[in-house]
């Protein structure tokens, strides 16, 4: 696990306050989303389908870490010192926690982070898109802003069609997706993962 700290620090655990705003995550409930079972297996991968923008398979946004891990039913590995109010959590299969992990602040479920081509983001997004295809694909629900640390690169945050949830895909400088995020408002946006 050390040898990813570097790494991981700066991908996913650097900054849950980086933009600044505050308030508690929206809540959802575990019963509001019927949908198909997520299981944890030691040679699982991400399935397609499963990624929602209002959470991921069967765990929705808003529900609490024990609502979570009953829904999840398998092991998850935390990413982070105990007692810290944001923090990420991986499936015991995720070997690179910046390919896949979950988000939680103030104990709720608030995000998830994508950095494989694994994983087809809702709607039909993936890493190694150019940002004129996710332009294609999700149209006049994409704003686009500069990467707040790589010059050239892009932001392109993507609305839900209905309720609160986005999508944010990060681009290289070539315009190629590097990873993406779905999650509510404020987390989805926060640039630095949590810190």
């Amino acid at each position: 696990m050390r040898r990813f700290a570097g790494p991981l620090c700066a991908l996913l655990l650097a900054a849950c306050g980086s933009y600044e705003q505050a308030g508690p995550p929206a809540h959802a409930t575990a019963a509001s989303a019927p949908v198909a079972k997520v299981t944890d297996q030691p040679t699982a991968t991400p399935s397609a389908g499963m990624a929602r923008y209002d959470g991921y398979g069967d765990l929705s946004f808003g529900m609490d870490e024990q609502a979570f891990a009953a829904a999840w039913q398998g092991e998850l590995r935390r990413l982070g010192p105990a007692g810290e109010a944001c923090f990420y959590q991986t499936p015991k299969w995720v070997k690179t926690p910046s390919d896949f992990a979950f988000m939680f602040e103030r104990g709720r479920f608030v995000r998830y982070d994508v950095g494989t081509a694994k994983e087809t983001a809702p709607g039909g997004g993936k890493v190694g898109m150019g940002a004129e295809q996710i332009r294609a694909l999700y149209g006049a629900r994409v704003s686009e802003l500069p990467h707040k640390y790589v010059p050239g690169a892009k932001v392109l945050r993507v609305t839900a069609p209905q309720g609160e949830g986005a999508l944010v895909f990060e681009t290289d400088t070539q315009g190629r997706v590097t990873h993406w995020r779905a999650g509510v408002p404020p987390q989805v946006d926060y640039v630095e993962g949590c810190g």
